[in-house]
């Protein structure tokens, strides 16, 4: 495991680039989020966590640790849809599990390879894998490949977060895509901050 982390310049860069949300930096305490640096992990484990909370992710995470000898596509792909399904998830799930080891086994995909593209060329073959949406890529782009310009439009919390701060009523990708440019390339500097700035627990500047 590891975090994520900005030089001094990224975070003096972002704040020229829009005096709102330079405002807002100034007042609001910056979190470190953690990294996972195994891609096929990450993977098993966003899957493990799509729409259940997430002490809930936190609690089956645990007995898939405790199952397998390590999270491997070879591990994955040998235990049988029951078997999976028996450490707590949907049977839908479980399949997914199994097909994207078995894709990355077979050499559908080449998670190596992976960090020789572009975020939008990652996200393109991601997506090809069993429940992997563009959100879920986009995460895995920031949480365990490190990238930094992301900025997710299928992030509710993100879009939660512009409208708070620049007060509007809603964010089309035509508003949303004027933000993206304007923050890039500290996107996934932006992303945190906006996720701070969704919970609502702080008093923003006018």
């Amino acid at each position: 495991m590891g975090k994520l982390t900005f030089s001094k310049d990224d975070f003096e860069n972002l704040k020229k680039k829009d005096e709102k949300l330079a405002k807002a930096m100034e007042i609001l305490p910056f979190y470190t989020r953690e990294t996972d640096e195994d891609l096929f992990r990450s993977l098993i484990n966003n899957i493990v966590g799509q729409q259940i909370s997430m002490k809930a992710q936190e609690t089956v995470w645990k007995r898939f640790l405790d199952y397998f000898p390590a999270i491997t596509p070879e591990h994955i792909a040998a235990a049988t849809l029951e078997e999976i399904q028996g450490l707590g998830i949907s049977f839908r799930k479980a399949g997914y599990l199994k097909g994207t080891a078995e894709m990355v086994l077979k050499k559908e995909i080449s998670l190596k390879d992976l960090y020789s593209l572009s975020d939008e060329e990652v996200i393109k073959e991601l997506v090809k894998l069993p429940g992997i949406g563009p959100w879920t890529a986009e995460m895995l782009l920031i949480f365990t490949m490190g990238r930094k310009d992301v900025l997710s439009y299928g992030d509710l919390a993100i879009r939660k977060g512009l409208m708070m701060l620049y007060g509007h009523e809603t964010i089309t990708k035509e508003i949303f895509e004027t933000y993206r440019q304007r923050f890039s390339p500290y996107g996934t500097l932006a992303s945190l901050y906006l996720w701070e700035i969704s919970s609502g627990n702080y008093t923003l500047p006018e």
